[in-house]
This record gives structure tokens, sequence and C-alpha cells, in this order.
């Protein structure tokens, strides 16, 4: 192993190892900090200056996207006007590693003025801003990664590894779907996985294939051939579907002995098959259809059994859904 890997991999170590030296401190001060933010009734606002503040930003992004109303607030803004996103309700969330950081310091009486909750994560549990917050929870470091320990490396890990465990411990309290998280994240692959929706890809109206159960074979296979979907309903006097034909029960058909074209469609077709919901998201009709076998389309109806629409596996793909 050369130098330089032997420098990253001790940097690694380093942080992981800061990392996994938190879990011991998993204590009162954790939970107590999860139900103020779960009480919080206004916004969390994360706050940190340097590096930390880098880390406070994207703590505030993870809670944002987990359901938990967040902001990061600059504090060297505060003191210009900033501080007029936090009201009363709401909860702060401090990142600093010394707990002596002056900018954070001078907003300090401005939130307590406000009865604002304060946690704060810190290497130091003794500093000025432990003694003023609220909560205070210890992520502290045995060294930096930094070979002349000098740029937050472990400490900086740190803290944003506990920032994620307390937006995961916040998500599962509040229960958080998958359809929840996606609404969050509309343009993300999860969002547009649990937006789209059966009805939004079926074919209906005229570009719903069916047939009646009394149509001759030549009548299923002109449906077939201008719908283009390998498949059609098939539906009684009534309009009530009975059935599908495919292109399987077409193969299979060529195998019965006697006159193929005085079959009517009733006599071939595939009874009971498989239904969806309009309302039922796109993915759940693809993992329907993988779980069902070799078949690549399913029949949407209404409360009268009439047939309304039919989704094919192509739809879906096309529309870049998995499951």
């Amino acid at each position: 192993m050369t130098d330089l890997r032997r420098r990253a991999a001790r940097v690694l170590e380093l942080e992981s190892a800061a990392i996994l030296a938190l879990v011991p401190r998993l204590d009162e001060s954790f939970d107590a900090a999860v139900a103020l933010l779960e009480r919080c009734r206004g916004r969390v606002i994360v706050t940190g200056m340097g590096k930390s503040g880098i880390i406070a930003r994207k703590i505030a992004a993870t809670l944002a996207s987990t359901g938990t109303p967040a902001h990061f607030l600059h504090p060297a803004e505060g003191v210009h006007g900033d501080l007029g996103m936090v009201a009363r309700g709401d909860v702060v969330v401090v990142l600093s590693n010394s707990g002596e950081t002056d900018e954070i310091l001078a907003i300090v009486p401005l939130l307590k003025r406000l009865a604002v909750p304060m946690v704060l994560l810190t290497g130091h549990l003794t500093s000025v801003l432990a003694r003023q917050c609220d909560v205070v929870i210890d992520v502290s470091v045995r060294e930096e990664a930094c070979p002349v320990s000098l740029a937050p490396t472990s400490s900086t890990t740190a803290a944003l590894a506990m920032g994620d465990a307390l937006a995961m411990a916040l998500l599962d309290l509040r229960g958080l779907r998958p359809e929840d998280f996606a609404a969050l994240h509309p343009r993300g692959a999860l969002g547009w996985r649990a937006s789209v929706r059966v009805a939004d890809l079926m074919r209906g109206g005229d570009a719903m294939p069916v047939v009646s159960d009394a149509a001759l074979l030549k009548d299923v296979i002109a449906e077939m051939t201008q719908k283009s979907l390998g498949m059609t309903t098939v539906v009684d006097a009534a309009g009530r579907l009975v059935g599908v034909i495919t292109d399987g029960d077409l193969r299979r058909l060529h195998l019965r002995a006697g006159s193929i074209g005085e079959f009517s469609a009733r006599d071939f077709m595939t009874g009971h098959p498989k239904l969806i919901e309009k309302d039922a998201l796109a993915a759940t009709a693809l993992d329907l259809m993988e779980r069902s076998g070799p078949i690549t389309s399913l029949v949407i109806v209404d409360e009268a059994l009439r047939p309304v629409g039919v989704i094919h596996l192509h739809d879906i793909l096309r529309a870049k859904i998995d499951i």
C-alpha cells in the first residue's frame, strides 16, 4: 500500500471509529432531544458556524426531507436580521464542537428571550454553550483525521452522523411512509414511483380493447391487432367483464380440434383475469404482474364490473417505473 493510501485508510478508520464511539452515548440526552424535536409545533432551526455550519445545513435538509420542517440559520447573519426566522414554538439545534463559538454565543440571549429550547451537539460538555442549552449531546472525538489536527474531520463526521440519528428517530416516531417521503421528493426516482398511478397510464375509452363474449375469432383478432396490446377484454351482454383473451389463448386455440373459425370469444377466453384499481400505484401493478406469472396486462373495472381500462407492462416500463 502506498503512503497516500495508508493516509486515506487512516482517515477512514478514524472517522468510522468516531461514529462507532457515539453508540454507547445514546442516553437520556438523546431521548430528550428527540422528544423536544417531536413535540416542536414550529420549525427546527439548525445553526452552526464554518464547517459545522455546512453540517448543520445538511442536517436541516435531512430533517426537512423526512417530515420534520427545518431551516438552517447562519449565526453571523442571525444578528443582522436572519434571527427573524426564529419564533416561539421553534426548537434550535446548535452545532459547535468547541462550545465556544462567538457568533452562536451572540444570538443565545435573543433565543432565550423567545423561550426557544436549544439542543447542542458538541465535543465539550463543560463549555459556555453547554451550560446555556437545554439538552446537550456528546459528539466528542478522540482524534481528528487531519494529520495536523487543524481541519475538522472526525468531529464533523460525528456531528453529521448524530444528526442523521436524530432525523431517523423522528422519522420512525412519525411513521413516515414511502409515499410521504415521495411527496417531499416529487422529482426523485422514489417520488416518481410513488406518484404515478394506474389511472395515469391505463388505456381507456377507444384505446381499450374489448369484444363481446359472442364475438367470432376473426373479430377478436381484428380488435387485438388494432389496439396492439396483445390482448383484449371480453364482456357479456350487460358490458360486464367475463374474461380476457391473450396471444397465448390464440396459440392454444390453434391446437384444438374442429374449425376454430366457428369459436366465439367465450369458448377460448381466460376467465377471472387479474384486476387492479385505477388509484393503485403503477409500481403496485408491475409487482402484481411479476408475482402472477407471465402476464403483461391488468384490467381496471368500475363498480358494476364493466372494464374501464387496461394497463400494459410496456406502458409502465416506458414511464420508468420499477419495483
